[in-house]
């Protein structure tokens, strides 16, 4: 007679969550074709060296194309001239938007993937919890290896969150709290006294 206690593996199709993402980064990806102006940082400081000239007010930008257009001297090499300084200006204010949209988009899709991660989290912390209170059971005891599976995983994440322990060769100052309730042992002569 054999006692075979495993249970059969089933498997439920899965949703189509990862060709429907697929699909919607390819789109999000063509989007950048849309975009007229479209720049790819070159560094990661490429925003912080941009920021000052880009956050001077609109109305002085406007009074700078208004003079270049006024004053032929103010045309000079590199000038880029009040017209398409005008058009870069549409531009920002017409993308800006966008980009706040972009932002909130990518903010509440991580937190609906944060959602989802918690919700199937807190399911399995409870299914961890019932499943080592019937492992303890006889009936149930076949649970007892799913639960040390569980426990296994459960703290290889709790050990990678742990901080470090200090190196065997740094030294660790040590400050006593109180002081040592230890007294200065006395000596064992008496010193002389001279009289």
């Amino acid at each position: 007679m054999s006692n075979n206690t495993e249970v059969p593996v089933t498997t439920t199709p899965q949703p189509p969550y990862r060709d429907e993402a697929i699909a919607l980064i390819d789109d999000i990806r063509a989007m950048k074709q849309r975009v007229p102006n479209f720049v790819v940082p070159e560094t990661k400081n490429a925003g912080r060296q941009l920021s000052p000239a880009a956050s001077v007010p609109p109305p002085f930008v406007d009074l700078a194309a208004l003079a270049i257009r006024n004053n032929e001297e103010l045309t000079r090499g590199g000038n880029s001239g009040s017209a398409q300084m005008r058009d870069q200006m549409d531009f920002a204010d017409a993308y800006d938007p966008v980009a706040d949209e972009l932002e909130a988009l990518a903010h509440f899709i991580r937190h609906s993937v944060r959602v989802a991660r918690n919700a199937a989290g807190s399911n399995a912390l409870l299914t961890y919890a019932v499943a080592q209170r019937l492992a303890k059971r006889p009936e149930t005891a076949s649970l007892a290896p799913h639960v040390a599976d569980m426990k296994s995983a459960l703290g290889a994440r709790r050990k990678a969150k742990a901080k470090p322990a200090p190196t065997p060769g740094t030294p660790v100052p040590s400050t006593p709290a109180e002081p040592s309730p230890v007294t200065p042992s006395l000596p064992t002569t008496a010193p002389k006294t001279t009289a």
